[in-house]
């Protein structure tokens, strides 16, 4: 049985990107906060937020239902809302394929 790897955490993007486009640790932080912060502000409008090739970061509308609590077999009405979605690019998919 093989054991799976964890995945990459902030700090190692952060000094991959550091690495990669001649950057120090401190600017690549700040480069990628700000990606983040600004995707997370046009979200927060209801935009979409296309990366050509990467993919498109989009609100959808997850609507109202009632599902039933497991231990105790009572209904729960889940009230509507917004959630994040990511979808794929075509560069992307054919990269991890």
């Amino acid at each position: 049985m093989s054991v799976r790897k964890a995945g990459v955490n902030k700090a190692e993007i952060v000094a991959r990107m550091a690495r990669d486009a001649g950057l120090t640790k401190a600017d690549a932080y700040r480069a990628l906060d700000a990606l983040l912060d600004n995707v997370t502000k046009a979200l927060k409008k209801g935009d979409k937020v296309t990366l050509v090739g990467f993919g498109t970061f989009l609100v959808h509308r997850r609507r109202a239902r009632t599902l039933l609590n497991p231990r105790t077999g009572a209904a729960m009405k889940i009230s509507a809302r917004r959630v994040p979605k990511f979808v794929p690019g075509k560069d992307l998919r054919h990269a991890v394929r």
